[in-house]
């Protein structure tokens, strides 16, 4: 299953381009937050890793969408690989479940 996750940073900020990207795609499920990446508590993204489960795929639009730090976004995409589970950037053309997307976090 591919679960999907937008985020904006402010509420005046629309959420309409990356849904539509994440749809595409075929995510199943997405999940939103309206708030500064810089958060530590974003509900929405604590929400879609809950649903993650072996051999599904989180899926941003774009690798600024989950994280502001290159540090950061390697915990997560650590984090879900000792899940077994994948990480896809559309926009960045990252996809962890191949062997370039995965050596990407390497």
């Amino acid at each position: 299953m591919r679960i999907g996750y937008a985020r904006v940073s402010t509420r005046d900020q629309n959420l309409e381009l990356q849904l539509d990207a994440l749809n595409k795609v075929g995510c199943e499920r997405i999940f939103t937050d309206k708030l500064s990446g810089a958060l530590v508590e974003r509900p929405g993204l604590r929400e879609a890793l809950s649903h993650l489960r072996e051999a599904d795929a989180l899926v941003v639009w774009k690798l600024n969408r989950l994280g502001r730090s290159v540090k950061g976004l390697l915990d997560l995409v650590n984090e879900l690989e000792a899940q077994k589970a994948h990480f896809q950037s559309i926009t960045d053309g990252v996809d962890t479940k191949t062997p370039a997307g995965a050596s990407s976090f390497t």
